[in-house]
């Protein structure tokens, strides 16, 4: 229980760095410099307020100094993050799977928040991503969807695992994004959501990637077109956020891919 709190505190911490990410890489700006500020009046915030979740709480959501509202977007990220990353901890102790666990989902916390606020997807976050997930497959090796002949070695088969669950979905979303394209002339899919998929694949392998795209495609048909249906958008220009769909597949592939997996193809114990 101890380090499940602790893993709950760090990714508090985490959380409110994430949000420092989502709000500067959607604008091109330093996560370094300069330091934390009131978006309404300018005011430098300091260090006693920006205590993730407890500050929030005890200025009731406004700034010390103007008083101008701030947005829950910052408690719910910490907090959601902090539960990723104790959850991980509790279901997987302390340990490497657990490390790309919560990394992944606190990547994905970030993602569907930019997604969601401003139709981006930073390369920051996908791409550095990606390179995230290849160094914990070298550390922890993720286990092959097939027997790749030749790599006879567990860290080098988690390794190609990762590279081929990072390039063969993505480079198909690719194409089918080219062919919606010259179809419909309108843009299907961005390059955002490509890259996307290439760091789940890089953290889940090609078998979680193949689940996010099936699990994150579905809901987001379903979901986008009862959107546009009851909000009486146009289905010919509205754009979906993909990557919040994305996002919340990946999560859902990674706690519980394989229950998923197993169930589809009725194999299940």
């Amino acid at each position: 229980m101890i380090e499940t709190a602790l893993a709950f505190v760090f990714g508090l911490l985490i959380g409110s760095f994430v949000n420092v990410c989502v709000y500067r890489w959607t604008r091109d700006l330093s996560v370094v410099r300069p330091r934390s500020s009131c978006p309404a009046c300018g005011t430098m915030i300091a260090w006693y307020d920006n205590v993730p979740v407890l500050s929030f709480a005890l200025l009731r959501g406004r700034c010390r100094h103007c008083r101008a509202g701030i947005s829950w977007r910052y408690p719910a990220i910490e907090l959601l993050t902090a539960l990723s990353f104790a959850a991980a901890v509790y279901r997987l102790g302390l340990s490497l799977a657990a490390v790309r666990l919560a990394i992944l989902s606190a990547i994905c916390i970030g993602l569907i928040a930019t997604d969601l606020m401003e139709r981006l997807l930073p390369d920051k976050f996908t791409i550095g991503g990606t390179a995230i997930g290849i160094v914990l497959a070298c550390l922890d090796p993720l286990t092959p969807l097939f027997p790749y002949p030749g790599f006879d070695s567990p860290r080098w088969m988690g390794l190609v695992e990762a590279l081929l669950g990072a390039a063969l979905p993505s480079l198909a979303m690719w194409v089918l994004g080219k062919l919606f394209y010259r179809v419909r002339k309108r843009e299907g899919l961005g390059l955002g959501d490509v890259k996307m998929i290439a760091m789940t694949g890089a953290f889940l392998g090609l078998k979680g990637a193949l689940l996010t795209l099936v699990i994150g495609s579905t809901g987001g048909a379903l979901i986008g077109v009862i959107y546009i249906w009851i909000a009486r958008k146009s289905a010919a220009t509205y754009e979906i956020p993909f990557g919040v769909f994305l996002g919340i597949a990946a999560i859902t592939a990674a706690w519980f891919g394989d229950p998923l997996t197993n169930w589809y193809w009725g194999i299940g114990t």
